[in-house]
């Protein structure tokens, strides 16, 4: 039996999904299949790495830094609201370094999802040892608006949440029996439109595809969930969820905020850890 392990994205608030991984870690439940999408793969990453505490440290002392994220940024050449260059370039290569070589040792067993605006559709990649600049986590990662398309192969991509916000069908495509899958959003949440619709249309005329992905994202999501609920009943999934984001948005950068968050991850997932070890 294969078990894979699937991240949402959340930005800020995958905080409490890197809890999650910390614990996992700690308690020695390594997952050997990995897939997310925007900030649940990149956080992802250092669970592949087996990192204890890298993603803590994130929170701790580099989210707040103006270097990291910020208006400045946006507003800057680059248009991109967090700034790649130091979140996937400057700080894994120096401060915080990602461990190459363990990451190779483990498999290298993460993988993204990404978004090709011109079809609309999703793609899946494996983050190899080859990607030293990270260009599928920075695609995953690059929400409309706030950040502008990454560019692979001569094809330009977005974040993978915008087609298969949690990717639990492509781990049973690639092989998994069963799946534990991490949210970034509470029990019983369901998504809205994008409200953010009419200005998506303004700036990506260009790409129909896109704007269509966009306007049934919501549609997309909330029937993800429904079939995931499905398989829990199914035992073939393993939902662990905050029971309340607490209003975190996206962009939170406080680690008096950031860091009880992830704690609770962790203790949520301590309490579940033979349940865990039975799924599995």
């Amino acid at each position: 039996m294969k078990t894979g392990i699937v991240f949402e994205g959340g930005a800020s608030r995958t905080a409490y999904s890197c809890g999650v991984m910390d614990c996992l870690l700690d308690n020695e439940i390594f997952i050997e299949y990995v897939i997310g999408v925007s900030a649940g793969i990149s956080f992802g990453i250092s669970y592949s790495s087996r990192q204890v505490g890298r993603n803590k440290r994130i929170f701790a002392e580099f989210m707040h830094d103006p270097r990291y994220m910020g208006i400045k940024h946006f507003l800057g050449k680059k248009k991109s609201y967090y700034n790649f260059d130091f979140a996937f370039g400057e700080m894994p290569e120096q401060y915080l370094p990602f461990d190459w070589e363990g990451y190779k040792s483990y498999g290298e067993n993460a993988n993204a999802v990404i978004t090709n605006i011109e079809t609309g559709l999703s793609e899946y990649y494996p983050v190899t040892c080859e990607d030293r600049t990270w260009q599928l986590l920075r695609a995953s990662s690059s929400l409309p608006i706030l950040f502008p398309p990454v560019e692979i192969n001569g094809k330009k991509y977005m974040d993978g949440g915008i087609t298969d916000s949690i990717p639990f069908e492509r781990a049973f495509e690639d092989g998994c029996d069963k799946v534990i899958v991490v949210l970034t959003r509470e029990r019983g949440f369901v998504k809205k439109p994008e409200s953010l619709l009419p200005l998506i249309k303004m700036t990506y005329k260009k790409y129909p595809n896109l704007i269509k992905a966009l306007e049934n994202r919501h549609i997309m999501y909330n029937n993800q969930l429904s079939r995931l609920y499905e398989l829990e009943k199914e035992g073939k999934a393993l939902i662990i969820a905050p029971k309340d984001t607490h209003g975190i948005g996206r962009t939170e950068r406080k680690p008096e905020i950031l860091i009880p968050y992830f704690e609770e991850g962790y203790e949520n997932t301590k309490r579940i850890i033979d349940k865990i070890r039975d799924f599995i």
